[in-house]
Protein backbone atom coordinates (compact mmCIF):
# COMPACT_ATOMS: atom_id res chain seq x y z
CA UNK A 1 0.00 0.00 0.00
CA UNK A 2 1.08 3.59 -0.88
CA UNK A 3 1.44 6.41 1.59
CA UNK A 4 -0.08 9.42 1.04
CA UNK A 5 1.95 12.36 2.20
CA UNK A 6 0.79 15.94 2.08
CA UNK A 7 2.73 18.78 3.16
CA UNK A 8 1.75 21.39 5.47
CA UNK A 9 1.10 24.17 3.06
CA UNK A 10 -1.01 21.27 0.79
CA UNK A 11 -3.01 20.67 3.69
CA UNK A 12 -4.03 24.07 4.73
CA UNK A 13 -4.84 24.06 1.00
CA UNK A 14 -7.34 21.14 1.11
CA UNK A 15 -8.80 22.74 4.93
CA UNK A 16 -9.01 25.92 2.80
CA UNK A 17 -11.11 24.31 0.05
CA UNK A 18 -13.14 21.98 2.32
CA UNK A 19 -14.45 25.40 4.05
CA UNK A 20 -15.17 27.31 0.85
CA UNK A 21 -18.89 27.82 0.70
CA UNK A 22 -21.24 26.53 -1.67
CA UNK A 23 -23.00 29.95 -2.74
CA UNK A 24 -26.32 27.78 -2.46
CA UNK A 25 -29.44 30.34 -3.13
CA UNK A 26 -33.38 29.76 -2.16
CA UNK A 27 -34.78 29.43 -6.11
CA UNK A 28 -38.47 28.93 -6.01
CA UNK A 29 -40.05 28.32 -9.45
CA UNK A 30 -43.70 27.39 -11.11
CA UNK A 31 -44.84 26.82 -14.40
CA UNK A 32 -48.71 26.30 -15.74
CA UNK A 33 -49.27 24.51 -18.79
CA UNK A 34 -52.43 25.25 -20.44
CA UNK A 35 -54.74 23.56 -22.74
CA UNK A 36 -56.78 25.06 -25.14
CA UNK A 37 -60.70 24.11 -25.76
CA UNK A 38 -60.87 24.80 -29.32
CA UNK A 39 -57.12 24.85 -30.71
CA UNK A 40 -54.62 21.80 -30.55
CA UNK A 41 -51.96 24.16 -28.57
CA UNK A 42 -50.65 23.49 -24.87
CA UNK A 43 -49.03 27.27 -23.57
CA UNK A 44 -46.39 27.35 -20.57
CA UNK A 45 -46.66 30.03 -18.56
CA UNK A 46 -43.80 31.52 -15.94
CA UNK A 47 -46.21 31.72 -12.89
CA UNK A 48 -43.43 34.25 -11.02
CA UNK A 49 -43.57 36.43 -14.01
CA UNK A 50 -46.88 35.61 -15.75
CA UNK A 51 -44.84 35.66 -18.58
CA UNK A 52 -45.31 33.20 -21.81
CA UNK A 53 -42.52 31.05 -21.89
CA UNK A 54 -43.57 28.19 -25.29
CA UNK A 55 -46.66 27.50 -26.96
CA UNK A 56 -46.57 23.73 -28.33
CA UNK A 57 -48.60 22.62 -31.01
CA UNK A 58 -50.13 19.24 -30.65
CA UNK A 59 -52.50 16.95 -33.47
CA UNK A 60 -55.46 18.15 -31.55
CA UNK A 61 -57.06 20.30 -28.43
CA UNK A 62 -55.98 17.87 -25.90
CA UNK A 63 -56.49 16.72 -22.12
CA UNK A 64 -53.37 17.89 -19.63
CA UNK A 65 -51.73 15.29 -16.26
CA UNK A 66 -48.84 15.82 -14.91
CA UNK A 67 -46.80 12.98 -13.24
CA UNK A 68 -46.02 12.57 -9.60
CA UNK A 69 -42.84 14.30 -9.65
CA UNK A 70 -44.05 16.97 -12.31
CA UNK A 71 -40.83 16.32 -14.47
CA UNK A 72 -43.06 15.71 -17.04
CA UNK A 73 -46.96 16.68 -18.23
CA UNK A 74 -49.09 14.48 -21.01
CA UNK A 75 -51.12 15.57 -23.67
CA UNK A 76 -53.87 12.85 -24.07
CA UNK A 77 -55.02 13.52 -27.50
CA UNK A 78 -58.31 11.13 -27.51
CA UNK A 79 -59.95 12.58 -30.54
CA UNK A 80 -56.39 12.19 -32.11
CA UNK A 81 -55.45 8.48 -31.06
CA UNK A 82 -51.96 9.64 -29.80
CA UNK A 83 -50.71 11.02 -26.52
CA UNK A 84 -47.76 13.59 -26.83
CA UNK A 85 -45.39 14.43 -23.61
CA UNK A 86 -43.45 17.94 -22.75
CA UNK A 87 -40.84 18.10 -20.38
CA UNK A 88 -41.37 20.79 -17.83
CA UNK A 89 -37.94 21.99 -17.38
CA UNK A 90 -38.31 21.62 -13.53
CA UNK A 91 -36.95 18.81 -11.75
CA UNK A 92 -35.74 18.19 -7.89
CA UNK A 93 -32.73 16.38 -6.60
CA UNK A 94 -33.30 15.14 -2.83
CA UNK A 95 -30.11 16.35 -0.81
CA UNK A 96 -31.83 14.89 2.53
CA UNK A 97 -31.72 17.80 4.80
CA UNK A 98 -32.38 20.02 1.71
CA UNK A 99 -33.44 19.59 -2.10
CA UNK A 100 -32.06 21.33 -5.10
CA UNK A 101 -33.86 22.76 -7.61
CA UNK A 102 -32.96 22.66 -11.87
CA UNK A 103 -35.16 24.47 -14.19
CA UNK A 104 -34.63 24.97 -17.65
CA UNK A 105 -37.16 25.77 -20.78
CA UNK A 106 -39.80 23.35 -21.59
CA UNK A 107 -39.91 21.13 -24.63
CA UNK A 108 -42.00 19.24 -26.06
CA UNK A 109 -40.44 15.47 -26.19
CA UNK A 110 -39.52 13.28 -28.84
CA UNK A 111 -41.65 10.83 -27.86
CA UNK A 112 -45.63 10.12 -28.49
CA UNK A 113 -47.63 6.61 -27.56
CA UNK A 114 -49.87 6.40 -30.67
CA UNK A 115 -53.39 4.01 -30.59
CA UNK A 116 -56.77 4.31 -30.62
CA UNK A 117 -58.80 6.98 -27.98
CA UNK A 118 -56.35 7.31 -25.26
CA UNK A 119 -58.08 8.42 -22.38
CA UNK A 120 -56.73 7.33 -18.62
CA UNK A 121 -53.51 8.45 -17.36
CA UNK A 122 -51.92 6.89 -14.25
CA UNK A 123 -48.77 7.67 -12.30
CA UNK A 124 -48.24 5.13 -9.55
CA UNK A 125 -44.26 5.84 -7.85
CA UNK A 126 -42.80 6.94 -11.88
CA UNK A 127 -44.57 3.83 -13.47
CA UNK A 128 -46.95 5.33 -16.19
CA UNK A 129 -49.94 3.68 -17.49
CA UNK A 130 -51.56 4.67 -20.54
CA UNK A 131 -55.42 3.09 -21.28
CA UNK A 132 -57.20 3.42 -24.63
CA UNK A 133 -60.20 2.69 -24.83
CA UNK A 134 -61.01 2.23 -28.11
CA UNK A 135 -58.04 -1.21 -27.86
CA UNK A 136 -59.00 -1.81 -24.50
CA UNK A 137 -55.24 -1.91 -24.14
CA UNK A 138 -52.64 -0.12 -21.72
CA UNK A 139 -49.43 0.72 -22.64
CA UNK A 140 -46.91 0.94 -19.17
CA UNK A 141 -43.34 2.47 -19.20
CA UNK A 142 -41.17 4.41 -16.37
CA UNK A 143 -40.96 8.35 -16.50
CA UNK A 144 -37.30 7.82 -16.28
CA UNK A 145 -37.02 6.28 -19.85
CA UNK A 146 -39.40 8.49 -21.34
CA UNK A 147 -37.16 11.41 -20.03
CA UNK A 148 -34.14 9.66 -21.70
CA UNK A 149 -35.95 9.36 -25.00
CA UNK A 150 -35.79 5.51 -24.83
CA UNK A 151 -39.39 4.40 -23.18
CA UNK A 152 -39.85 0.46 -23.02
CA UNK A 153 -43.29 -0.25 -23.51
CA UNK A 154 -45.35 -3.31 -21.71
CA UNK A 155 -48.57 -3.89 -23.31
CA UNK A 156 -51.02 -5.17 -21.04
CA UNK A 157 -54.88 -6.28 -22.77
CA UNK A 158 -58.04 -6.31 -21.36
CA UNK A 159 -60.90 -8.43 -23.36
CA UNK A 160 -62.67 -6.12 -25.22
CA UNK A 161 -62.66 -2.19 -26.29
CA UNK A 162 -64.34 -0.24 -23.66
CA UNK A 163 -63.70 3.07 -21.28
CA UNK A 164 -60.88 1.62 -18.91
CA UNK A 165 -58.17 2.64 -16.79
CA UNK A 166 -55.07 0.74 -15.49
CA UNK A 167 -53.09 1.27 -12.88
CA UNK A 168 -49.02 0.00 -13.03
CA UNK A 169 -47.96 -1.41 -9.79
CA UNK A 170 -44.61 -2.75 -9.30
CA UNK A 171 -44.57 -6.48 -10.69
CA UNK A 172 -48.58 -6.42 -11.08
CA UNK A 173 -50.65 -4.19 -13.25
CA UNK A 174 -54.93 -3.37 -12.36
CA UNK A 175 -57.44 -3.37 -15.16
CA UNK A 176 -60.88 -2.49 -15.36
CA UNK A 177 -62.84 -5.51 -16.48
CA UNK A 178 -65.41 -4.07 -19.12
CA UNK A 179 -69.15 -4.99 -19.42
CA UNK A 180 -69.61 -8.12 -21.25
CA UNK A 181 -73.26 -7.78 -22.02
CA UNK A 182 -73.02 -3.49 -22.88
CA UNK A 183 -69.99 -3.17 -23.88
CA UNK A 184 -70.80 0.54 -24.29
CA UNK A 185 -71.15 0.95 -20.37
CA UNK A 186 -68.95 1.35 -17.45
CA UNK A 187 -66.42 -1.34 -16.38
CA UNK A 188 -67.52 -3.66 -13.69
CA UNK A 189 -64.33 -5.08 -11.87
CA UNK A 190 -60.42 -4.86 -11.26
CA UNK A 191 -58.20 -8.01 -12.73
CA UNK A 192 -55.25 -8.22 -11.32
CA UNK A 193 -52.39 -9.73 -13.62
CA UNK A 194 -48.60 -10.11 -13.27
CA UNK A 195 -45.98 -9.77 -15.96
CA UNK A 196 -46.54 -12.75 -17.47
CA UNK A 197 -50.00 -11.76 -18.05
CA UNK A 198 -51.84 -14.60 -15.61
CA UNK A 199 -54.42 -13.78 -13.37
CA UNK A 200 -53.82 -13.28 -9.54
CA UNK A 201 -56.51 -13.90 -7.75
CA UNK A 202 -60.22 -13.09 -8.37
CA UNK A 203 -61.44 -10.22 -10.21
CA UNK A 204 -62.99 -7.48 -7.60
CA UNK A 205 -66.24 -6.87 -8.12
CA UNK A 206 -66.82 -2.92 -9.34
CA UNK A 207 -69.53 -1.90 -10.88
CA UNK A 208 -69.65 1.93 -12.41
CA UNK A 209 -65.95 1.80 -12.34
CA UNK A 210 -65.07 5.09 -12.86
CA UNK A 211 -62.48 7.32 -11.12
CA UNK A 212 -59.22 6.77 -9.50
CA UNK A 213 -57.22 8.23 -7.84
CA UNK A 214 -53.83 7.97 -5.33
CA UNK A 215 -52.96 9.23 -1.66
CA UNK A 216 -49.82 8.24 -0.11
CA UNK A 217 -49.43 5.16 -0.45
CA UNK A 218 -53.63 4.19 -0.75
CA UNK A 219 -55.12 3.85 -4.22
CA UNK A 220 -58.69 4.17 -4.69
CA UNK A 221 -61.26 3.56 -7.13
CA UNK A 222 -64.57 4.71 -7.73
CA UNK A 223 -67.87 2.10 -7.61
CA UNK A 224 -71.47 2.16 -7.57
CA UNK A 225 -72.11 1.02 -4.36
CA UNK A 226 -68.57 2.05 -2.59
CA UNK A 227 -64.51 2.60 -3.25
CA UNK A 228 -62.21 0.18 -3.86
CA UNK A 229 -58.97 0.70 -1.68
CA UNK A 230 -56.15 -0.51 -2.42
CA UNK A 231 -52.37 -1.05 -1.04
CA UNK A 232 -49.44 -3.02 -1.70
CA UNK A 233 -48.93 -5.82 1.33
CA UNK A 234 -46.15 -7.99 0.53
CA UNK A 235 -45.16 -6.79 -2.48
CA UNK A 236 -48.76 -7.63 -3.91
CA UNK A 237 -51.59 -5.62 -4.12
CA UNK A 238 -54.60 -6.08 -1.79
CA UNK A 239 -57.86 -5.09 -2.74
CA UNK A 240 -61.17 -4.14 -0.09
CA UNK A 241 -64.20 -2.66 -0.53
CA UNK A 242 -65.27 0.22 1.28
CA UNK A 243 -68.78 0.77 1.06
CA UNK A 244 -70.80 3.81 0.88
CA UNK A 245 -72.04 4.82 4.23
CA UNK A 246 -75.96 3.81 4.72
CA UNK A 247 -76.44 7.54 5.89
CA UNK A 248 -75.55 8.70 2.63
CA UNK A 249 -78.09 9.72 -0.12
CA UNK A 250 -78.49 7.96 -3.16
CA UNK A 251 -75.38 8.85 -5.16
CA UNK A 252 -71.94 7.70 -6.23
CA UNK A 253 -68.60 9.24 -6.79
CA UNK A 254 -67.04 9.33 -10.56
CA UNK A 255 -64.14 11.36 -10.04
CA UNK A 256 -61.55 11.03 -7.12
CA UNK A 257 -58.55 13.44 -6.49
CA UNK A 258 -55.81 12.26 -3.43
CA UNK A 259 -54.74 14.39 -0.89
CA UNK A 260 -51.50 15.58 -0.24
CA UNK A 261 -49.64 15.39 3.17
CA UNK A 262 -53.33 14.16 4.49
CA UNK A 263 -54.21 11.03 2.97
CA UNK A 264 -57.94 10.96 2.46
CA UNK A 265 -59.57 11.01 -1.12
CA UNK A 266 -62.13 14.01 -2.55
CA UNK A 267 -64.54 12.27 -4.78
CA UNK A 268 -68.21 14.30 -6.14
CA UNK A 269 -71.55 12.99 -5.36
CA UNK A 270 -74.33 13.78 -6.96
CA UNK A 271 -73.86 17.40 -8.75
CA UNK A 272 -74.79 19.54 -5.72
CA UNK A 273 -71.73 18.04 -3.21
CA UNK A 274 -68.76 16.71 -2.89
CA UNK A 275 -67.55 13.57 -0.63
CA UNK A 276 -64.81 13.28 1.77
CA UNK A 277 -63.20 10.02 1.93
CA UNK A 278 -60.96 8.83 4.80
CA UNK A 279 -60.75 5.16 4.47
CA UNK A 280 -59.06 4.61 8.23
CA UNK A 281 -61.52 6.66 9.49
CA UNK A 282 -64.40 5.33 11.74
CA UNK A 283 -66.39 7.93 9.62
CA UNK A 284 -64.88 7.68 6.71
CA UNK A 285 -67.44 9.55 4.15
CA UNK A 286 -68.55 12.86 4.92
CA UNK A 287 -70.67 14.55 2.26
CA UNK A 288 -70.27 18.62 1.53
CA UNK A 289 -73.19 19.77 0.16
CA UNK A 290 -72.29 22.64 -2.29
CA UNK A 291 -74.65 25.99 -3.29
CA UNK A 292 -75.45 25.21 -6.53
CA UNK A 293 -74.13 22.57 -9.14
CA UNK A 294 -70.33 21.53 -9.17
CA UNK A 295 -67.99 21.94 -11.94
CA UNK A 296 -64.48 21.38 -11.15
CA UNK A 297 -62.55 20.40 -7.87
CA UNK A 298 -58.85 19.88 -6.64
CA UNK A 299 -56.80 19.55 -3.67
CA UNK A 300 -54.00 21.70 -2.67
CA UNK A 301 -50.89 20.09 -2.73
CA UNK A 302 -49.34 22.62 -0.50
CA UNK A 303 -51.68 23.48 2.16
CA UNK A 304 -52.56 20.14 2.97
CA UNK A 305 -55.90 21.04 5.07
CA UNK A 306 -57.39 22.58 1.77
CA UNK A 307 -59.29 21.73 -1.38
CA UNK A 308 -61.28 23.86 -4.00
CA UNK A 309 -64.83 23.54 -5.62
CA UNK A 310 -65.87 25.56 -8.86
CA UNK A 311 -69.45 26.00 -9.16
CA UNK A 312 -71.98 26.95 -11.81
CA UNK A 313 -72.44 30.23 -10.23
CA UNK A 314 -68.78 31.51 -10.51
CA UNK A 315 -67.87 30.82 -7.25
CA UNK A 316 -64.31 29.54 -6.44
CA UNK A 317 -64.96 27.43 -2.94
CA UNK A 318 -62.46 26.78 -0.17
CA UNK A 319 -63.01 23.51 1.66
CA UNK A 320 -61.05 23.06 4.85
CA UNK A 321 -61.42 19.13 5.05
CA UNK A 322 -60.43 18.52 8.37
CA UNK A 323 -63.51 20.37 9.76
CA UNK A 324 -65.85 18.93 6.67
CA UNK A 325 -66.97 22.30 5.44
CA UNK A 326 -66.23 25.14 3.18
CA UNK A 327 -64.68 27.87 4.94
CA UNK A 328 -64.02 30.46 2.54
CA UNK A 329 -66.04 31.80 -1.15
CA UNK A 330 -65.15 33.85 -3.98
CA UNK A 331 -66.93 35.10 -6.88
CA UNK A 332 -65.00 34.99 -10.15
CA UNK A 333 -66.79 34.64 -13.04
CA UNK A 334 -70.17 35.02 -15.25
CA UNK A 335 -71.95 31.68 -14.48
CA UNK A 336 -71.25 28.61 -16.32
CA UNK A 337 -74.27 26.13 -16.73
CA UNK A 338 -73.74 22.85 -16.27
CA UNK A 339 -76.51 22.31 -18.77
CA UNK A 340 -75.63 20.96 -22.13
CA UNK A 341 -72.57 18.60 -22.87
CA UNK A 342 -70.63 17.81 -20.75
CA UNK A 343 -67.50 18.82 -22.85
CA UNK A 344 -68.83 22.26 -22.67
CA UNK A 345 -65.70 24.78 -22.25
CA UNK A 346 -66.05 25.46 -18.45
CA UNK A 347 -63.56 26.73 -15.83
CA UNK A 348 -60.85 24.66 -14.53
CA UNK A 349 -58.84 24.71 -11.73
CA UNK A 350 -54.94 24.20 -10.72
CA UNK A 351 -52.82 24.92 -7.54
CA UNK A 352 -49.52 26.63 -8.75
CA UNK A 353 -47.29 26.90 -4.93
CA UNK A 354 -48.98 30.43 -3.31
CA UNK A 355 -51.51 30.85 -6.41
CA UNK A 356 -54.85 29.11 -6.98
CA UNK A 357 -55.42 29.15 -10.72
CA UNK A 358 -59.03 29.28 -12.69
CA UNK A 359 -59.54 28.85 -16.21
CA UNK A 360 -62.34 31.05 -17.64
CA UNK A 361 -62.48 29.98 -21.31
CA UNK A 362 -65.07 32.11 -22.41
CA UNK A 363 -63.42 35.21 -21.34
CA UNK A 364 -59.88 34.18 -22.41
CA UNK A 365 -58.13 34.84 -19.17
CA UNK A 366 -56.73 33.13 -16.11
CA UNK A 367 -58.00 33.91 -12.74
CA UNK A 368 -55.45 34.33 -9.96
CA UNK A 369 -56.07 33.94 -6.87
CA UNK A 370 -53.78 34.32 -3.30
CA UNK A 371 -53.91 31.15 -1.52
CA UNK A 372 -53.03 32.60 1.67
CA UNK A 373 -55.39 35.39 1.74
CA UNK A 374 -58.06 33.91 -0.61
CA UNK A 375 -58.26 37.41 -2.31
CA UNK A 376 -58.43 37.79 -6.10
CA UNK A 377 -54.81 38.94 -7.85
CA UNK A 378 -53.95 40.31 -10.83
CA UNK A 379 -55.67 38.23 -13.76
CA UNK A 380 -53.63 36.74 -16.97
CA UNK A 381 -54.91 37.10 -20.27
CA UNK A 382 -54.51 34.29 -22.90
CA UNK A 383 -56.01 34.38 -26.55
CA UNK A 384 -58.54 31.47 -27.30
CA UNK A 385 -60.60 29.60 -24.81
CA UNK A 386 -57.61 28.52 -21.95
CA UNK A 387 -59.21 25.13 -20.52
CA UNK A 388 -57.27 22.76 -18.96
CA UNK A 389 -54.60 22.68 -16.84
CA UNK A 390 -52.00 21.79 -14.55
CA UNK A 391 -49.50 23.08 -12.04
CA UNK A 392 -45.64 22.18 -11.76
CA UNK A 393 -42.93 23.76 -9.54
CA UNK A 394 -41.77 24.11 -5.99
CA UNK A 395 -39.09 25.36 -4.12
CA UNK A 396 -35.35 24.04 -3.68
CA UNK A 397 -32.00 25.50 -3.52
CA UNK A 398 -29.72 25.89 -6.91
CA UNK A 399 -25.26 26.25 -6.75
Amino acid sequence: MKNLCVSASGLALLLGLATVPSFAEERTAWRLFVSDHAAAVVHAIDMESGQMLETFNVKVPTSLYRSDSGRTVFAVQGKGDVISVLSSGISFGDHGDHGDIHVEAPKLLDVTFEGKKPSHFVDHGGDIALFFDGEGKARMTREADILEGKPAIREVATSAPHHGVAVAMGEFALTTVPNFEKPDELPVGIRVTDRSGATVGDVHSCPDLHGEAASGNLLAIACAKGVLVIKQEGGKPSIEMLPYDQALPEGKSTTLVGGRGLQYFLGNYGPNAVLLIDPRSEEAFRLIDLPTRRVHFTVDPVRAKFAYVFTEDGQLHRIDVVAGKIDASLKLTDPYSMDGHWSDPRPRIAVAGSRIVVSDPLKGALHVVDAESFKQGTDIALEGKPFNLVAVGGSGETH
